[in-house]
């Protein structure tokens, strides 16, 4: 305890990422070009917990990319005009493809649970690329959740979210 404060819980924390992940359907994706410059595109996107799931055509530039380097980095959020300011999530994560159709149905059945009137993922190997992102530290902006300024998170090997030191200035 710090001033009468305790350090956020990793539970309470990881609830507020769900939230801001499940309240939008969209993100952008950068990815870093074969030059060494970023190319960033939106995407929309399903998550299962705190990994995210999207597709791409297998020709596309971002494929292409990600096949070259898996590091990725990934925006996503909101501003009502009612909020008190932006609501969202940046997260530096890693990404592969899924190519077990057992796990493409099990996301298709996730698409259409959350998202009814959605296309879902064809199955491997057709024109488009199924994609799995992995976080590896998220910056939480939540001005509703008592924060002025981001909080940066780490997601440790039990896939909890433990907030980072901050560096020294």
């Amino acid at each position: 305890m710090i001033m009468g404060k305790m350090e956020p819980q990793s539970e309470t924390l990881k609830t507020r990422v769900l939230g801001i992940l499940s309240e939008n359907r969209i993100m952008a994706l950068a990815t870093l070009r074969a030059d060494g410059w970023p190319q960033a595109t939106m995407v929309g996107y399903i998550h299962d917990g705190l990994v995210l799931y999207f597709a791409i055509g297998r020709g596309s530039q971002k494929l292409a990319n990600m096949s070259r380097d898996p590091r990725v980095s990934i925006a996503i959020g909101h501003h009502e005009p009612d909020e008190s300011g932006p609501r969202g999530l940046s997260l530096a994560a890693t990404v592969s493809e899924v190519t077990d159709a057992v796990a493409v149905r099990r996301l298709n059945d996730l698409i259409q649970e959350r998202y009814p009137e959605q296309q879902v993922f064809t199955p491997p190997g057709a024109s488009i690329a199924v994609m799995k992102v992995l976080p590896v530290v998220f910056s939480l902006v939540d001005p509703a959740g008592g924060q002025d300024k981001p909080l940066l998170l780490r997601v440790d090997r039990s896939g909890a979210l433990k907030p980072e030191a901050a560096p020294a200035p």
